[in-house]
């Protein structure tokens, strides 16, 4: 039977758990993330709890022989399927866009906050609680960080002109004044409709003030139509 200062002592692992994830779900949940504050609760806990239920399970059939009973318990064993299901939930956090992938951060974070909450369910709290304090600094410090360095952006640019004006030209000096280099121009014509369409990957930074590029080329003579979508990263 268990005393009440070891039912205590359970308790409060739970306890810890819920806190630890709560503390790493709340930047989840702040950036905008669908898996968020009480999504990492339940990780720790769950896997709070069923590593206190592997050590247990090992405790209770401790006095049988090996020898003389068929009983074979692994404590590690719940604690390895519970690492291992937990890439079916990660999986589910990544979407995949048109032009990148999303929620690898969120994936990490559940699969690091399984490993957070079976470390306090096998009383290793110091480290979990310091693996805790890590993994804060570095989703909260490096999104800060991340801010300064300007990064390269792919996109789709899709005009279309009326036919008759040597266009191009026109469009890449545009793009060249806002620092936006081209990889390839796709051009197609249209007799019928008396249009020309330019399709255009770009490359340019983040830092670029792409409403400033958008009133440039919507200037430019012989506009019907402008089209801006995400790219694929190559």
């Amino acid at each position: 039977m268990w005393d009440n200062q070891h039912i205590t002592w359970e308790l409060a692992r739970l306890v810890i758990a819920a806190l630890v994830g709560a503390a790493i779900g709340f930047e989840r949940e702040a950036h905008g993330q669908a898996a968020g504050l009480r999504t990492f609760i339940l990780v720790t806990v769950g896997a709070c709890l069923m590593m206190m239920l592997s050590l247990e399970m090992e405790e209770i059939h401790r006095h049988l022989a090996v020898d003389q009973s068929v009983v074979r318990l692994d404590p590690a064993r719940i604690a390895s399927y519970a690492i291992a299901s937990m890439g079916f939930l990660g999986a589910g956090a990544i979407i995949t866009g048109k032009g990148s992938v999303r929620g690898l951060t969120t994936a990490a974070g559940l699969w690091l906050a399984t490993g957070i909450g079976l470390a306090i369910g096998a009383g290793y709290l110091i480290p979990a609680l310091f693996a805790t304090f890590v993994s804060l600094i570095i989703l909260y410090g490096l999104r800060l960080i991340k801010k300064i360095f300007a990064h390269d952006l792919y996109t789709i640019l899709t005009l279309r002109y009326t036919q008759g004006e040597a266009h191009l030209d026109r469009i890449k000096q545009i793009l060249a004044d806002h620092q936006v280099g081209i990889q390839f121009v796709n051009y197609t014509l249209i007799p019928a409709s008396n249009s020309e369409t330019y399709r255009l990957r770009l490359q340019s930074k983040d830092t670029i003030s792409f409403k400033r590029l958008m009133i440039s080329l919507s200037e430019t003579e012989g506009l019907q139509e402008m089209d801006w979508q995400e790219g694929e990263v190559p």
